[in-house]
């Protein structure tokens, strides 16, 4: 085994080789007694050093390398070799095999108890190397994931229900037991998908198996557990937990709870469907911990930013938000509202359902079974004096019109439309039965967004465009200046497993109403009305904001084709879709 370390004191290693005074030391010595801080960090924390240069000092006295976590390509069956709790314990994690030894990044090399139980539990010898403790946090949270515990609890349930078809009351009481597999699973699946920043969870039962997906930057990962029957226990206990009827399998059903996951408040909307092999069930997480949601945090361009601030000051009119589900209309709404949220300001909202709380705001969750329907909630508000109205969604003709005349009798309308683009908004609105004359009067502009994906930091590269690349991008007229930087992305690795993107960015169109868009409204003439939106002094297709952030590196080709809607202002929508497909029918090299 590795022979025993000897203790040294860092404090006086710093003051001998002229890194710190004496003085310095003192105070952080009775700095340390008061707070229980590593001497270290009390020293980086106190400003008296700073953390790459002791680090650097540690490996060259020590004599032992330091690692960057952040550029490591880990093996996470090595990696695991060491149980999650002793690695945080010990601020620890396993970098390598070199030959018999193992290269562990510890936190504080100098911590001599750490490194017997660490040579204790892996049972053989260890070279100790020099690691950032922030990064070395985050890395843990990365790499120990809970699919192992996820599969292993599953398998513990199914045990325990056994052969024979599980009794329901049986179980809803054994479930309230802290310590029952299917609630030790529940929190597990939570926790891991916390630690993964995923946005939804779904349990789907299929003939021989379940799976358990997540969707993390707008992909879905997928994990498939062999116990079948589990999933039938995972639906009960998630429909006790949403007040949903336990009995009933036969209809979708939709609720809520609230879970703390690892301090974290988590909102959870659940849906329950009936399926071929039982009942799916799809979890949006919304974590409320968050705080506050406000424009600066939707990563709208400043130069649009301001543009939509000035209209959402404006006393009345209707603005609409549109795109796809999961394109981030609720947060750029909710930013909206948060802004408009003051004392004098009266704000109703009616939502399906109602996903943030907000202080002083009057919030409506429209429920269709009693008949509390988007347009009987609208036509109730106008008569609680409000200035501003949040409808969730125009979804039909009556919602419409009476949002219309709201905007038109002195109050700010916001709500969502599920369109493509910006410019289609306006006729959609004239499609569903709205009068043009209404809509003309009473619209003041519509933003389209879309979510793409970031290039993950750690492992991004340049990428050159092939040649079929290369035609696509020329509808785009790009200044030759910006090709030169050049393209990015990522190669991926542990920190985006390896997908090569990590978190996503907001991408916006936006049309302000002007007199010559809004005569061909009254007109209902679509090619006027596309032709002025075009020409108007601001617009910007969503492809060319996209091709902003490919030019500036923050994320790639593929993504900026998938969201592309037009390369030029007179291409046809089938056109761009067509030249996108044939640019991006091969791989990036």
């Amino acid at each position: 085994m590795t022979e025993p370390k000897k203790k040294i004191r860092i404090g006086d290693l710093l003051v001998q080789n002229d890194v710190i005074t004496e003085q310095q030391l003192m105070t952080a010595l009775r700095e340390q007694k008061d707070t229980g801080r590593k001497l270290g960090r009390t020293l980086i924390d106190m400003g008296y050093v700073d953390e790459d240069n002791l680090l650097n000092f540690l490996s060259r006295q020590l004599d032992v390398p330091f690692v960057q976590l952040r550029h490591f390509q880990f093996n996470n069956e090595l990696v695991k070799k060491l149980p999650e709790a002793m690695a945080r314990r010990f601020r620890s994690i396993i970098l390598a095999k070199q030959g018999d030894e193992l290269l562990v990044g510890m936190a504080d090399p100098l911590d001599i108890f750490a490194y017997d139980e660490l040579v204790r539990v892996l049972k053989q010898p260890i070279k100790q190397a020099v690691v950032r403790e922030s990064e070395l946090l985050g890395t843990l949270d990365l790499v120990y994931r809970r699919t192992d515990e996820i599969a292993s609890l599953a398998e513990e349930l199914e045990d325990e229900l056994g052969d024979d078809a599980f009794d329901l009351a049986n179980l809803s009481a054994e479930s309230e037991s802290a310590e029952a597999p299917v609630v030790k699973l529940l929190q597990t699946l939570f926790e891991d998908a916390v630690q993964a920043r995923s946005s939804d969870i779904h349990i789907e039962p299929d003939e021989t198996v379940v799976r358990i997906r997540q969707r993390v930057d707008g992909v879905l990962q997928e994990q498939v557990m062999k116990e079948k029957r589990v999933n039938s226990a995972l639906v009960l206990r998630l429909k006790l937990m949403a007040g949903l009827n336990i009995s009933e399998k036969r209809m979708p059903q939709d609720g809520r709870f609230n879970v703390r996951v690892k301090g974290r408040s988590i909102d959870v909307r659940v849906s329950t469907m009936p399926v071929q092999y039982g009942e799916s069930v799809v979890m949006r997480l919304l974590d409320q911990s968050q705080g506050m949601l406000n424009l600066d945090g939707t990563g709208m361009p400043a130069e649009l930013l301001g543009r939509f601030r000035r209209m959402i000051k404006k006393p009345h009119g209707m603005i609409l938000v549109t795109g796809p589900t999961g394109s981030g209309k609720t947060t750029t709404l909710y930013g909206a509202l948060t802004e408009l949220n003051r004392p004098e300001v009266k704000i109703i909202t009616a939502e399906d359902p109602v996903e943030y709380r907000l202080p002083r705001i009057t919030q409506v969750q429209v429920n269709p079974k009693i008949g509390l329907e988007f347009a009987n909630v609208l036509r109730s508000a106008l008569r609680q004096d409000p200035d501003v109205i949040l409808v969730g969604e125009m979804r039909d003709r009556e919602t419409v019109e009476i949002g219309l005349r709201a905007a038109m009798t002195g109050h700010l309308v916001l709500s969502t439309l599920h369109t493509n683009d910006s410019i289609s908004s306006a006729m959609r609105l004239i499609d569903m039965g709205a009068e043009p004359f209404l809509v003309a009067s009473s619209l003041l502009g519509v933003v389209a967004q879309r979510l793409v994906r970031r290039v993950c930091d750690n492992c991004r590269e340049p990428c050159e465009p092939t040649n079929q690349q290369q035609v696509w991008l020329d509808g785009f007229n790009l200044d030759p200046l910006d090709l030169e930087v050049g393209f990015v992305r990522g190669r991926g690795c542990y920190q985006c497993s390896n997908t090569g993107y990590k978190g996503r960015v907001g991408v916006y169109e936006m049309l302000e109403m002007n007199e010559t868009m809004l005569d061909a409204l009254r007109r209902r003439d679509v090619s006027a009305f596309t032709h002025a939106a075009r020409q108007s002094r601001y617009y910007r297709p969503l492809g060319a904001c996209a091709m902003d952030y490919a030019l500036q590196g923050v994320t790639t080709l593929e993504e900026v084709a998938r969201v592309a809607a037009t390369s030029e202002g007179d291409v046809s929508l089938e056109e761009s879709h067509h030249r996108a497909a044939e640019a991006f029918s091969e791989d990036v090299p």
